[in-house]
């Protein structure tokens, strides 16, 4: 009885270690650099951690769209390869979550929005095939996701290419409920996926390649809250900048973990301005 009770206590102590550092063994991921904003795990699966080669995301097993993408980019993913448009489920999902497919997007009236941007992976035609399975998909209005939100992605790459900057990007949707071109809804797919009311981006703009300590006070981060809806196409991104500290509070996310702590503070309460 004691040896099984000794290996019943070291059992359940490795199980415990196992989940607790899950979310920190994935933190040394690249695309994790600025930090993992919900503590995304693979024993959680409504914030389900999906870690790939070309982008890490907090999938919502229960919403059937990513919590949030996050990804770096500077010039060695960019390229000439061909977009793919090979949208596709996930068969990486665990047993049990919500297997979104391509036809689920079929006569919605919502785009199937990229987080991770199909053309911030055109170093080959591999990494810009991943951008197209559905877990790297949530519903957008046209006029956001081709408009505005096109726009704002269009500006972080000529940051990277004209400017040659390094840039770590975290982007989601928040709240239930977005108009598309067929008119107001909260999810498609007789209820397989939710429709985010709000979309949000971070992005850190670093000028040279860098990690999170090499964030300053003076280092510049835009973060936008766009509304999920129409009419909004010929908008300009700009007038949609808020502070991290304001996505953090409306998501309930914590952003830029691995940044120190003091620096955290300063950069999360600024409104980009540039």
């Amino acid at each position: 009885m004691k040896n099984f009770l000794i290996f019943l206590i070291s059992l359940v102590g490795a199980c415990v270690l196992v989940l607790t550092l899950s979310p920190s063994f994935a933190q040394t991921n690249v695309h994790l650099t600025m930090g993992n904003p919900s503590n995304a795990a693979t024993f959680n699966l409504t914030n389900y951690l999906l870690v790939k080669s070309q982008y890490v995301l907090s999938y919502n097993c229960n919403k059937g769209i990513s919590n949030w993408a996050s990804w770096q980019l500077n010039r060695s993913w960019l390229g000439n390869a061909a977009r793919q448009n090979n949208f596709r489920s996930d068969t990486s999902l665990p047993s049990g979550c919500n297997q979104v497919t391509d036809s689920n997007y079929s006569g919605s009236g919502f785009d199937r929005g990229h987080m991770t941007p199909s053309a911030d992976r055109s170093n080959s035609t591999t990494n810009n095939s991943a951008t197209f399975l559905m877990t790297n998909i949530i519903p957008q209005a046209p006029d956001s996701n081709q408009g505005v939100w096109a726009d704002l992605e269009d500006y972080s790459r000529d940051l990277v290419q004209k400017g040659g900057k390094e840039l770590y990007i975290m982007s989601g949707g928040y709240g239930v409920g977005g108009t598309g071109s067929k008119g107001t809804a909260s999810t498609i797919a007789s209820g397989k996926v939710t429709v985010p009311n709000r979309t949000w981006k971070i992005i850190v703009v670093l000028d040279r390649s860098g990690n999170a300590s090499s964030v300053t006070n003076a280092t510049r981060v835009i973060a936008v809250d766009i509304p999920n809806t129409q009419g909004i196409r010929n908008n300009n991104w700009k007038t949609y900048r808020v502070s991290v500290d304001s996505i953090e509070k409306k998501t309930g996310y914590n952003f830029l973990t691995n940044v120190p702590t003091k620096t955290q503070s300063v950069i999360e309460a600024k409104v980009d301005n540039q």
